[in-house]
C-alpha cells in the first residue's frame, strides 16, 4: 500500500531515476494504491540515455509494495521496496526491460507484457 508522497523505484529501464506518487485515480475517497493499480506519477532525476523528461507527469502501474499483500490462500508476500513501471496511456511500457520480481497481482490485472518480461512473478 503506497499513498500520494511516496518515493517509488522505477522497476524498468525508461531511464527514471525517481518517481513520486501524486495521485490515485478514483477520487479523494481512495487513500491508497496496492499492487496492479495504475497511478499517476512525476518523475525526478533522469539519465541522460533515457526516454522520459525529468519533472513530467506520468501514468504508472505499481509492482512491489513493501507493505503485505495478503493472498486468497492465506499467504502473504511482501517486497523490500516499493516500485512501478512507467505505461502509456494504452497500458503498454514506455522501457523494454524489467528489473527484478513483480507480485503475482499484476498478471491478473491484465499487465501480461509486465509479467512476461519480469525474471521472478512472487
Amino acid at each position: 500500500m503506497v499513498q500520494v508522497g511516496t518515493t517509488l523505484t522505477p522497476a524498468d529501464n525508461s531511464g527514471a531515476k525517481k518517481l513520486k506518487l501524486i495521485g490515485i485515480p478514483g477520487g479523494s475517497k481512495i487513500r491508497f494504491a496496492r499492487a496492479g493499480d495504475v497511478v499517476t506519477v512525476s518523475i525526478y532525476g533522469v539519465s541522460s540515455t533515457g526516454v522520459v523528461k525529468d519533472h513530467t507527469v506520468a501514468t504508472a502501474v505499481i509492482v512491489r509494495t513493501k507493505k503485505e499483500i495478503r493472498r486468497k490462500d492465506g499467504s502473504y508476500v511482501r517486497f523490500s521496496d516499493n516500485a512501478a513501471v512507467l505505461i502509456q496511456k494504452d497500458k503498454t511500457m514506455v522501457g523494454t526491460r524489467i528489473f527484478g520480481p513483480i507480485a503475482r497481482e499484476i498478471r491478473d490485472k491484465g499487465f501480461l507484457k509486465i509479467a512476461s518480461l519480469a525474471k521472478e512473478v512472487w
